[in-house]
């Protein structure tokens, strides 16, 4: 189904910013996708002994979600904090703003990383476009060198994704415990029920956030997230595996609804009230990304038992005692069972 709405991209079929026989890297900003704020998203597949260039961020922190294969990640941040560390699939890892890093494919089959950044207009300086600035001269007095030492240096453009030669090198000190390191996957999900489970990256759980954060929601078939805001934060989600529906309402009475295969991605305003729902029985995965470390929200459930039923009564102009017996609810469960049959589907937009 090919979709209309300015709520939703295909980040899988982007135009590649780069690709060839290493992989690709391909991006959603706010020039390709008008609706976004204050995020962007970016999805990197790495073939067997690729590696993505050594960079850095010039104006957003990142958080990535490694979906497939197994990646080796090296940083060097502020202060001479150095770090090294493996991440395997369904691990995330997180890069500060200004950090230099790099990420390697260490494993044997393909790699895909799923990568929100704290900017809808993301900017990088690489390594290599770094040391090409700097003349021959000033190299060999920062390392010490004479400068003929960099005269063999081609000062190619920066290639974004290079290919190791050898084998990997992992270093032993790549396993020990790494504050940009958090195993989303192995976590027990802080809420789980036969309508689905929500695993959290955010701050509660991993430290190192500060402006960003990420839940891997399921949706089963018998399940829906139910309609709800996000008071102070935005939202922007990867659809991972399955099919989905999801239904917003902007500030001028706009209602949109669309259909989500895997691939796609969607954005939802701060404050926009909006539901999810899965569309076939294998139910739905999603990479949320949200651009506060501790993401809060306000649900349909709970606001029915935030006033009176004479309030609800004429607000919804029904007498009182034609309302439903909304169930009390102090808490907004974030799942509910699919008590009801689906809508029907509605045929593709083109």
């Amino acid at each position: 189904m090919t979709s209309r709405s300015p709520h939703v991209a295909s980040l899988v079929s982007a135009p590649p910013v780069f690709e060839s026989e290493l992989g690709s890297v391909t991006q959603l900003t706010a020039a390709s996708f008008p609706i976004l704020s204050r995020m962007s998203l970016k999805r990197i597949v790495l073939e067997p002994g690729a590696m993505r260039e050594p960079q850095w961020n010039v104006n957003a922190n990142q958080l990535a979600y490694v979906t497939a294969g197994r990646v080796l990640v090296s940083m060097l941040g502020n202060a001479d904090g150095f770090s090294t560390f493996v991440v395997e699939a369904g691990q995330m890892y997180h890069v500060e703003s200004g950090a230099i890093y790099h990420v390697e494919n260490v494993g044997a089959g393909t790699a895909e990383i799923i990568a929100a950044l704290r900017s809808d207009d993301p900017q990088h300086f690489s390594l290599t476009a770094g040391v090409n600035a700097m003349t021959d001269a000033v190299l060999g007095n920062t390392y010490d060198l004479p400068a003929a030492s960099f005269a063999a240096f081609a000062r190619p453009d920066a290639a974004q994704l290079l290919r190791r030669e050898g084998p990997a090198r992992i270093p032993e000190t790549a396993g020990l415990p790494n504050a940009h390191l958090f195993d989303a996957d192995g976590q027990i999900a802080p809420l789980a029920s036969k309508a689905g489970f929500a695993k959290l990256a955010r701050r509660q759980y991993w430290a190192a956030l500060s402006d960003l954060s990420m839940y891997h929601l399921h949706v089963t078939g018998a399940g829906m997230r139910e309609p709800h805001w996000h008071p102070r934060t935005a939202e922007l989600g990867y659809v991972w595996k399955g099919r989905g529906r999801m239904r917003v309402l902007a500030p001028d009475g706009t209602l949109d609804e669309y259909e989500l295969e895997p691939g796609q991605a969607y954005f939802i305003p701060r404050a926009y009230p909006h539901h999810i729902e899965a569309l076939g029985d294998e139910g739905l995965h999603f990479l949320i990304f949200f651009d506060r470390a501790m993401p809060g929200d306000i649900g349909y459930r709970a606001t029915a038992s935030a006033f009176s039923r004479e309030v609800l009564a004429a607000s919804f102009g029904v007498p009182e005692r034609d309302l439903p017996v909304f169930p009390f609810t102090p808490i907004d469960p974030l799942l509910v069972d699919r008590r009801n049959p689906r809508d029907p589907e509605r045929p593709g937009r083109e």
